[in-house]
């Protein structure tokens, strides 16, 4: 995967669409961007919590921890944003720089290499800025170990040279709001998730509610949709916002394309996904396929998820973070202490053989 450099934005800047898809998998039209879809993407954001769709618990939470900050007059705690790519992590975050009128530096895990890398992100925030790590249980030992006075007390001690000739340099930070979004909660040690005030999972979406937010979308776009038709886009987006305005994109070309129609309707729709190898469920192939391989090469499970992820040529994390969330939620795959296996909802879906 490349590497996201930092970024830094002002509170009326338009903010770019974060990348937290895992690496591996980039041959799906499910889950693939072009420079096209990331343009629209970043259209199609919310900009404030009024625009946000969905996770209703979430936002009137995180608009009370707001404007509580806003009338102490205070940065807002340190917080956490967990669940599967795509929900909309990138997007609340963009959103609190947004609410909170303050400008938002973004980076992530992978791009902070060394301490000093850190050390110049954390020196050059102002007062109430927001630093935004992208995938931070990626961070290095070593940089987060920088982070932790960082977060507590807003200053870093650096040492230089060795031995006799070492040194320590203090760094005294502006109050400044770090937000973390992760789809690994549980590989972040436990001293840097103490140390964030907020927290919050983020869940998939339900289908209504992802009709609204591929209405709102094609409303963006100027597009016609039928009621239908959106509601068919939310049912094949996998319970996922980025997949549902990715599809109605795809939706929306093979209408231009193969129809000249200057709305999209559902039989379009049903024809589009068709195309696109997406059933009604909202599996693709490489989803298919993981199925296949446990029904056919396994008898259906149990199997390791290292022998799974050999058998299909992809990184074991493409397959926690990516694949198996919308499977296991579906219920169409399940964990156990042997391994991954086929649920009976799943041999129903594939067949036999």
């Amino acid at each position: 995967m490349s590497k996201k450099k930092q970024v830094i934005f002002g509170p009326g800047d338009d903010y770019p669409p974060g990348a937290s898809a895992s690496p591996g998998i980039t041959d799906s039209p499910v889950r693939q961007d072009g420079e096209e879809d990331r343009i629209y993407g970043l259209s199609l954001r919310p900009r404030s919590l009024d625009d946000f769709v969905g996770q209703a618990d979430l936002v009137r939470n995180l608009r009370v921890s707001i404007e509580a900050a806003k009338l102490r007059k205070e940065p807002l705690e340190h917080t956490l944003f967990s669940g599967p790519p795509g929900l909309g992590k990138t997007s609340l975050s963009n959103i609190v720089a947004h609410e909170m009128g303050a400008r938002i530096t973004i980076t992530s895990g992978p791009a902070i290499e060394r301490a000093g890398d850190l050390i110049g992100i954390l020196t050059n925030l102002e007062q109430g800025d927001i630093l935004f790590i992208d995938e931070i249980h990626r961070l290095s030992k070593v940089v987060e170990e920088f982070l932790y006075p960082a977060m507590e007390n807003f200053k870093i001690d650096f040492v230089v040279d060795k031995g006799p000739y070492a040194k320590t340099i203090n760094f005294h930070l502006k109050p400044f709001t770090l937000i973390g979004a992760t789809t690994r909660s549980g590989l972040l040690a436990s001293p840097l998730r103490d140390r964030f005030g907020i927290f919050h999972h983020l869940e998939f979406y339900g289908s209504q509610e992802l009709a609204e937010i591929v209405a709102r979308s094609a409303r963006k776009m100027d597009v016609d949709i039928d009621t239908d038709a959106a509601l068919e886009i939310a049912r094949c987006s996998r319970g996922t916002p980025r997949i549902a305005n990715r599809l109605l994109r795809r939706v929306r070309d093979y209408a231009q394309v193969r129809t000249r129609e200057p709305g999209i309707s559902a039989v379009v729709t049903s024809a589009a996904l068709r195309n696109l190898g997406v059933d009604h469920q909202g599996l693709d192939e490489t989803d298919r396929r993981l199925l296949r391989v446990l029904r056919d090469q396994y008898q259906g499970g149990p199997v390791g998820i290292e022998t799974l992820a050999a058998t299909l040529n992809e990184e074991v994390d493409t397959l926690v973070d990516v694949v198996e969330p919308y499977l296991l939620k579906i219920g169409f795959l399940r964990r156990t202490p042997r391994g991954r296996e086929l649920s009976e909802k799943a041999w129903k879906h594939i067949g036999h053989g």
